[in-house]
């Protein structure tokens, strides 16, 4: 490396002129391309009501659908991340993007009880003498092909991000990571509940109340933003001419990709991966369960009419909850670069552990009847998501985005975002599995208290997780020294 380079890899200052402008535009356009992935993915969660109405599905059968969808996700990341890896991050997030746009407009477009009936005909050796609903299984099936495809787009932006991002900057980095995602939710709420209010082309008014469009008109989006992120992102700095800025501290060496067995063999016997995955588990199962399950809650708790537009109080909340959670994960990923010099652990354990602190507050305020179809319940039962949005989403940046950087570096990021980030979505899978059941069988007593009771569990276990992280940083340090 020149002498100039060094220079100007010493630090932020120092960068050459027109290198922030150009990651700026870089990390702008992979960030708005997964923003657009959870439009495709958060449209489920507004038309669970639309569905439960047309084909009389149970809670526990919604849970059900999410679950899978979680598992594919999590299974498809382990692998889509190891292959991330091969072939480089801007390919797997394209192929994701395409993948996911088919899946959601036949989620909108196909008879969906005609596609689980066909499935039901040819698969008997699958289901032997089974009884499922077609409907279920075909919404289920379509589901999990666009999980399997969302799977590719956090590996693919964690990957390139880690060849624009030193150690000390991914922590910054990991809280704008967390803004873009919640973009993509304000995206989906905003579009959402335009469709479900109906679409005026003239005098006729198209889509009211019909879910089905919710699969229809945010993949045109995601389309158009995948062609503009093909042609604005570049995967390394050497390739929109900075060579030598960004030095990786694990292999400085040229290029991002590696093969399969080698980021196979390196990451899956890191001694933190499993660490990290294990308190990431938590995170997806109070996340997933929080984001995916708050329709329903404002409907049967909260007492308010979700299948044919989406109540004032419910468009404010859904708009604070991807706030605070930008809040949140710009401040603990500052903190940790700030006063942590680049360690998520501390961090992520403080937070984990104060969620567990407000979702079990929050039970007992249910529990005591103060949450429900009243103004006073309806402002208490939204002020707790925003709550638990904040905690939950400032550990899903450092630890999610952040950490697979520090452990993979430039050429390995991408399965390490995967192992890492699949625990998410079994831990998710986990939740909804469970909460579906309890509350399908409690509900009734107790409302949505053990919602509540279950994310709370999780957060103590996520605390304790990165407990173990800290204590095997230390050792680690102890050895070396």
């Amino acid at each position: 490396m020149s002498d100039a380079n060094t220079q100007h890899a010493s630090s932020p200052a120092d960068y050459p002129a027109g290198f922030r402008p150009r990651r700026g535009l870089n990390w702008f356009s992979l960030g708005l391309m997964y923003a657009t992935y959870y439009m495709c993915r958060y449209n489920f969660r507004f038309a669970t009501p639309g569905m439960k109405e047309e084909f009389g599905f149970t809670t526990t059968q919604i849970a059900d659908m999410l679950a899978i969808w979680s598992i594919t996700y999590g299974t498809g990341q382990l692998v889509n991340g190891l292959l991330c890896d091969r072939i480089g991050g801007k390919r797997s997030m394209q192929i994701g993007a395409v993948g996911s746009i088919v899946a959601n407009l036949l989620m909108g477009l196909a008879p969906l009880a005609l596609v689980g009936s066909a499935l039901l005909a040819t698969t008997t050796w699958v289901f032997p003498g089974a009884t499922l609903d077609p409907a279920f299984l075909g919404i289920s099936v379509i589901w999990l092909i666009n999980g399997w495809f969302q799977s590719f787009g956090a590996p693919g932006m964690v990957k390139i991000n880690a060849a624009w991002f030193r150690r000390t900057e991914r922590g910054t980095f990991a809280g704008i990571f967390g803004f873009m995602i919640q973009m993509g939710q304000v995206m989906s709420a905003k579009l959402s509940k335009l469709i479900l209010g109906g679409i005026s082309v003239g005098i006729l008014v198209v889509a009211q109340g019909d879910w089905r469009w919710l699969f229809i008109l945010p993949p045109l989006v995601t389309l158009v933003v995948m062609i503009f992120m093909s042609f604005a992102a570049k995967q390394t700095p050497e390739e929109a001419g900075y060579p030598g800025v960004i030095e990786d501290e694990l292999d400085n060496s040229a290029g991002v990709t590696v093969s399969l067995r080698e980021s196979f063999k390196t990451i899956f016997t890191h001694p933190l991966v499993w660490f990290y995955a294990a308190a990431y588990a938590c995170t997806g199962a109070v996340r997933s369960s929080s984001d995916q399950l708050a329709v329903l809650y404002f409907e049967e708790q909260l007492g308010m009419n979700m299948k044919t537009n989406i109540p004032w109080q419910v468009a404010w909340t859904l708009i604070a909850m991807p706030m605070v959670a930008v809040a949140g994960s710009l401040l603990s990923g500052w903190v940790s670069d700030r006063f942590f010099k680049g360690h998520r652990s501390p961090v992520a354990m403080t937070l984990y552990f104060l969620e567990a602190v407000v979702i079990g507050t929050a039970a007992i305020i249910l529990l005591k009847g103060l949450v429900g179809p009243t103004p006073a319940g309806i402002i208490a039962g939204c002020l707790i998501l925003i709550m638990i949005s904040l905690t939950a989403n400032s550990t899903h940046s450092i630890v999610g985005a952040a950490a697979p950087m520090d452990i993979g570096g430039k050429k390995m990021a991408g399965f390490a975002a995967g192992v890492i980030d699949s625990f998410q979505y079994y831990g998710g899978a986990l939740s909804l599995f469970i909460t579906g059941r309890v509350l399908d069988a409690t509900k009734d007593q107790y409302g949505w208290t053990f919602w509540y009771a279950i994310m709370s569990g999780f957060g103590v276990l996520g605390g304790i997780a990165m407990f173990l992280v800290m204590r095997k940083q230390k050792r680690m340090k102890a050895a070396a020294g």
